[in-house]
């Protein structure tokens, strides 16, 4: 039995061409039993693809109408949680927008653990089931990234490309986005500032963490305090909790994401502040959520339906063509509603 090349990863009709000294539509025509190369041509191009192991995969099947082609999603949150997080909910539907269009579908998982994501992952590669997957939420040393390479399971990493080992990436600048937040509280004259992080494992989290304490320290401000969170509205009424009652509490809190920003709300208003006079409030990746607050929540944001669909638009040439460029897309711009004020002497 012949190996295929590439330590586990499927052959592409890029490496019969280049073993075959023709252009890969000349392999594309031949594997199709197309006109266009002659019978000798053809012969060769199919001795090399048997010879490298090359299988259609379904991706290639579905454009010649044979099915349709899928990738694959998995998410590892507890359900009920991701019921009240809108970042995942514009992110699928971004990467719908390019998919449907393209003939291709999406397999969603959600799951609790990490080791029944990894499980997944190889399920849907050795029943080809999905010709490639979306891997959100990169952590640090991230043992996904070496299952995905052993398997050879096509990836597109949303997540910072530093920490994605050579992966295919799709990302934004947090850092930058963090910078410009320092700055803005800095202009209102907030000296003292928290964090309401997500998980301290995510990649995100350490990017967003070290932006804000090296701008804070070149501004010679204070952050004085940083709370991991779950992302849930739980997490973050008890990471403000334990701010606020701080001898000197922060006069402004940023929040990673949304849901932890409304908490914030609600827990300065039971210990007597007022937003913004008393506390200002800055959350992460803006939603309706920020809008129908009261007051109205500022926000960080990011087009979070272009970067599922730029995501989708990467991994779909990775599938289909075999190779494909990293992105990086537009960074979170700071949007003021009514939760920043300038702060008090």
């Amino acid at each position: 039995m012949t190996t295929p090349v590439g330590g586990g990863r499927r052959p592409t009709i890029a490496e019969i061409a280049t073993r075959a000294g023709v252009s890969p539509g000349a392999v594309s025509y031949a594997l199709n039993g197309r006109p266009g190369v002659s019978d000798a041509t053809r012969a060769r191009i199919l001795v090399i693809a048997n010879e490298i192991g090359w299988v259609p995969s379904s991706a290639a099947r579905a454009l010649r109408g044979g099915g349709a082609a899928t990738v694959g999603l998995v998410i590892t949150r507890e359900p009920s949680d991701l019921g009240v997080e809108p970042f995942f909910m514009s992110f699928v539907a971004g990467i719908e927008q390019v998919i449907s269009d393209r003939g291709f579908a999406l397999m969603l998982q959600v799951t609790p653990r990490k080791d029944q994501e990894l499980a997944t992952y190889k399920t849907w590669w050795s029943a080809g089931r999905v010709d490639g997957i979306f891997l959100t939420d990169l952590k640090v040393d991230d043992e996904r990234l070496e299952l995905l390479k052993r398997i050879g399971l096509p990836a597109v990493v949303v997540g910072d490309p530093t920490y994605a080992e050579g992966a295919t990436t799709v990302w934004s600048d947090d850092a930058q986005a963090a910078q410009a937040a320092v700055a803005r509280l800095f202009e209102l004259g907030h000296l003292r500032i928290a964090h309401v992080a997500g998980p301290a494992s995510f990649v995100h989290t350490r990017v967003r963490s070290e932006a804000l304490r090296r701008e804070c320290h070149l501004r010679g401000m204070q952050l004085v305090g940083e709370v991991n969170t779950d992302y849930t509205l739980a997490s973050g009424t008890q990471a403000c909790e334990v701010l606020l009652s701080q001898p000197e509490p922060p006069t402004a809190i940023v929040f990673d994401n949304d849901v932890t920003a409304l908490a914030g709300v609600r827990v300065a208003r039971a210990a007597g502040l007022k937003v913004p006079e008393d506390l200002s409030i800055l959350a992460w990746d803006d939603s309706p959520l920020c809008e129908v607050s009261e007051p109205p929540l500022s926000a960080l944001r990011r087009d979070v339906l272009a970067y599922g669909a730029a995501a989708a638009t990467v991994l779909l040439d990775l599938v289909q063509h075999g190779e494909a460029s990293s992105v990086r897309t537009e960074g979170a711009a700071l949007v003021e509603r009514r939760s920043l004020a300038r702060a008090r002497r």
